[in-house]
């Protein structure tokens, strides 16, 4: 297979806390063709945060040279994402003066790096600034006031941020891998990029991925994101109880977690078992698939019900007319859909990736959601980009502490 050029093709690096995926993507007429696909069971993550950086290093090699292979390319940059508990959205508003009567690009980034300055603890970084909407005049309801005439502009945009430390360990382990960090895309954002439909952000919709140690949320109002949240819960809990209940190695319990697993006793015969592994060296036994809903079924419905008061604290609860919109691999499973529904009473769908080529067979599931969506990211913000600063990342700790120590001798 002939290479490709690298500015060509776009590379998604999902690190999650049970798998770690590659995802190369190539710009074409059509859109965005998927061209390679690499993964690797990740080991070296706790909840959505780097724990062990040999271990995750290791994984994202095997990734990436997998992708490698199936691409037929060399991959030297990534846009990489991050989640964990640490990841904190707020709300904020910024108001300039527009300096010629009309608003041009430099107006635009000083309304926003106005709505930026708020008050983050020094272990803290921004990572996104997502505008919402921009007030010119008091006319509110502008999404883009490029060349419009006035003299007040005011924008309300969504902050995140993250732990620097996590943030920096993502980085670490992308460089000891040889590659380039072109951004640290927020999981959920990513996500949102590749399953969410237009029309639903416009009426109100909540995205919800579950993954394998966190249970990411976005709200999506009138268009913008209006609130972000990463919940320490997620798949690896349910892998966990099903071991205890059922005294089966962890392995074996993902197995039967994916094979059997099912959320709703009403979608279960009585009679139909499933074959379950001992420790111990012991005979394997037959079990009811009965057992096993039992099991699975309380630990759904409280990451459910957890995702339910954050979004009730948000105050976004009754702006969701489009209901939620679920993804990441925990939601593959049957009956989560209907469980959804009856514990946060809104219209629930399951997201797979829409809109792209090539691969499609292999990535059109909601476990690839967020390395697709990173793809995608990756594009949208080749030409613009709404963060401040477009220089690639790199492990920028040793100049950080050189520029806090002088600006304590000032």
């Amino acid at each position: 297979m002939g290479k490709i050029k690298r500015d060509e093709i776009i590379v998604g690096l999902d690190i999650g806390t049970t798998k770690i995926a590659a995802i190369v993507g190539e710009l074409t007429d059509d859109g965005i063709d998927i061209i390679g696909i690499g993964t690797a069971s990740s080991k070296g993550l706790r909840k959505g945060v780097v724990v062990n950086i040999d271990a995750t290093v290791q994984a994202i090699q095997n990734a990436i040279s997998e992708a490698e292979n199936m691409a037929g390319c060399e991959i030297s940059t990534v846009y990489a994402s991050i989640s964990g508990g640490h990841v904190r959205g707020l709300n904020s508003h910024g108001i300039v003066a527009v300096k010629d009567k009309e608003v041009r690009d430099s107006d635009l980034s000083r309304v926003i790096e106005a709505a930026k300055a708020v008050a983050i603890p020094m272990d803290r970084e921004v990572l996104h600034v997502l505008p919402q909407q921009y007030i010119m005049d008091e006319q509110d309801g502008i999404r883009d006031p490029l060349g419009m005439a006035g003299v007040r502009l005011e924008a309300k945009v969504h902050i995140v941020t993250t732990a620097v430390t996590s943030a920096q360990n993502v980085v670490k382990c992308a460089n000891r891998c040889g590659l380039q960090v072109a951004d640290i895309v927020l999981d959920p954002l990513a996500s949102g990029a590749a399953v969410v439909e237009e029309d639903e952000k416009e009426l109100g919709v909540a995205l919800i991925d579950i993954g394998g140690g966190t249970a990411d949320i976005v709200l999506f109002c009138e268009g913008a994101i209006v609130h972000t949240a990463v919940l320490p819960l997620g798949g690896s809990h349910v892998t966990n109880d099903i071991a205890v209940g059922l005294r089966t190695p962890l392995d074996a319990a993902e197995g039967i977690k994916k094979k059997y697993g099912c959320a709703l006793p009403g979608l279960v015969e009585d009679n139909e078992t499933m074959e379950v592994p001992s420790v111990g060296g012991r005979q394997p036994r037959i079990l009811s698939r009965q057992l096993l809903v039992q099991i699975v079924e309380p630990r759904i419905e409280e990451i459910f019900e957890h995702l339910r008061q954050e979004i009730v604290d948000s105050g976004y609860m009754d702006s969701l007319a489009a209901g939620l919109v679920l993804t990441g691999g925990t939601t593959n499973m049957e009956g989560i859909p209907e469980l959804a529904e009856t514990v946060l009473g809104l219209p629930a769908r399951c997201g797979s990736p829409r809109d792209i080529g090539g691969l499609t067979d292999v990535v059109r599931s909601p476990e690839y959601a967020t390395g697709v969506g990173l793809v995608r990211y990756g594009f949208d913000h080749l030409t613009t980009s709404i963060r401040p600063s477009t220089a690639l990342y790199q492990d920028r700790g040793v100049f950080r502490r050189v520029w806090s120590r002088l600006a304590e001798m000032f």
